[in-house]
C-alpha cells in the first residue's frame, strides 16, 4: 500500500474505531470513517489501516493475511471515496478464508458501511 493510502498514527485508529461506521462479516471488521470536513484530509485517496491480532494465528500466519488484505484493499481504492479513513480488522478465520472471498467479504462490508453513511447525510 502507499504511503498515501497508509494510516499509522495510533490517534486515527482510535478516532475511526470509536466514530466510523462498523460492519461485521464472517473473517474480517470494517470501520469506516468519511470526516464531515473532507477538505481536512491529505490527497492521495483513501486511507487504510489494519488490525491483525494473535487470534488470527502465530507471526507467520498474521503476516500472511496482513498481506492478504492489503492486496484487497489496493482492489478498493478506486471504487472508496476519497476521503473515507477505512481500518479493517482480521477475525481468527481469516486465515483459512481464500483470497477471492477475502476480497468479496472486504468489498461487501465497504459497500454496506458507504451507504449507511451516505444514508445518514
Amino acid at each position: 500500500m502507499a504511503p498515501p493510502n497508509r494510516i499509522t498514527r495510533r490517534s486515527d485508529f482510535t478516532r475511526i474505531l470509536k466514530q466510523g461506521v462498523r460492519v461485521g462479516r464472517r473473517d474480517v471488521i470494517a470501520h469506516v470513517l468519511v470526516p464531515s470536513q473532507p477538505e481536512l484530509v491529505t490527497s492521495g485517496g483513501p486511507r487504510f489501516g489494519l488490525i491483525v491480532g494473535k487470534s488470527v494465528g502465530n507471526s507467520v500466519v498474521r503476516h500472511s493475511v496482513s498481506r492478504r488484505l492489503r492486496a484487497a484493499a489496493r482492489t478498493l481504492l478506486d471504487d472508496c471515496d476519497p476521503a473515507a479513513l477505512v481500518v479493517v480488522r482480521a477475525l481468527g478465520g481469516s486465515a483459512n478464508c481464500s483470497q477471492p472471498d477475502l476480497e468479496r467479504q472486504l468489498s461487501s462490508a465497504m459497500s454496506t458501511a458507504m451507504r449507511r453513511i451516505e444514508a445518514t447525510v
